[in-house]
């Protein structure tokens, strides 16, 4: 049964299934035994029961082609389908599902606020990122937020069913091309606000000395934070600063 909210974005309400019955202790001899076959019951119900999926992606094509698809698996429901980060907030209040699919770029919250608030307020709740952005940056704020795992939209199908069972069974799921980026990027020392500002700078060719104007700063100070991102970056100079820069995502 599908419950619309707002325009653009739609929620799956969950059906109740009815309560299992209670197990009563010492009632008859045979209670112990009774109690050993409804528990086993139950705990088969557990492992049966489909894993629940949510999409959010602002990417209407996307919405569509990941819920068709995943709604054509056995041992998957796609409980919710949401436009933005707002939108899929609002569907957490309704449905919880067990994993959610978040795309990095959305126009009102962007994928890593939206991780970082689910992984507070619903610690429970599974992240796979699935994006088309796979830059050192990017992964890194991903599982800093509180990301499980890292997939790209193209893909395949297999794989992406792989990280979906991955994640919901309390397990990353990193793509080698991707945890060797994320081991690089944990390796390399952070950089500062005021060094990704100057890094913008350098990007946009300026030189130390409008840099230096730009900010307030004196020129020997600009030069130390040259120094400081080229060696961060273990790079020989500025240009190859700035190239290494936009290959990981550090500017845009």
């Amino acid at each position: 049964m599908e419950t619309f909210f707002t325009p653009g974005w739609e929620c799956n309400k969950i059906r109740r299934h009815r309560s299992r019955p209670r197990i009563e202790a010492n009632v008859g001899p045979f209670s112990k035994e009774l109690a050993k076959v409804r528990s086993g019951m139950a705990a088969k119900h557990d492992l049966d029961r489909a894993i629940h999926v949510s999409i959010v992606d602002d990417h209407v094509a996307i919405r569509i082609g990941l819920s068709s698809m995943l709604k054509a698996q056995p041992g998957l429901e796609v409980m919710g389908v949401s436009a933005s980060g707002r939108a899929a907030l609002q569907c957490l209040e309704t449905v919880v599902p067990d994993v959610m699919l978040v795309d990095l770029r959305m126009p009102d919250i962007d994928g890593i606020s939206l991780i970082r608030t689910v992984h507070h307020k619903y610690p429970s709740v599974r992240i796979l990122v699935l994006t088309s952005y796979d830059g050192d940056e990017d992964i890194y704020n991903a599982v800093c937020a509180g990301a499980n795992g890292f997939l790209l939209k193209d893909a395949p199908e297999s794989d992406l069913l792989d990280a979906i069972d991955s994640v919901h069974a309390g397990r990353s799921y990193f793509p080698p091309h991707v945890a060797s980026s994320l081991a690089e990027r944990l390796q390399r020392a952070s950089l500062s606000s005021r060094e990704r500002e100057i890094l913008e700078m350098l990007a946009k060719g300026l030189t130390n000395k409008e840099i230096a104007g730009a900010l307030n700063l004196s020129k020997h100070t600009v030069r130390c934070h040259v120094a400081n991102i080229t060696s961060k970056l273990s790079v020989s100079d500025r240009t190859e600063a700035v190239a290494i820069a936009f290959k990981h995502g550090l500017i845009r």
